[in-house]
């Protein structure tokens, strides 16, 4: 790979990084406000002991695992692309010196 190509490389995965961090963050809020609604349905069910609420529960902590799922595959991405930014800043230092 030239030096031109492993330059703009970084630069794509630079950007890749940025929005997916980005991201995170926002995944990160929902997180929050989604277990928070799961606890909350949770207790109301506890209470209640009526289907509805044992159903609200559910689709509440099945909302909050979904976005838990989906906040470690955005962490997954951003740590191979970590990766491979090492790599590429490894290969322009080695045609560099």
């Amino acid at each position: 790979m030239s030096r031109r190509q492993v330059e703009r490389r970084l630069r794509e995965v630079g950007q890749r990084l940025q929005k997916l961090r980005e991201e995170l963050q926002i995944v990160d809020e929902q997180l929050l406000h989604l277990s928070e609604a799961a606890d909350d349905a949770r207790l109301r069910a506890l209470v209640s002991e009526t289907p509805v609420a044992e159903r609200e529960h559910r689709e509440a902590a099945r909302h909050a695992e979904s976005m838990r799922s989906h906040r470690a595959g955005v962490a997954a991405e951003i740590a191979r692309l970590e990766a491979s930014q090492d790599e590429l800043l490894d290969r322009l230092v080695a045609e560099t010196s």
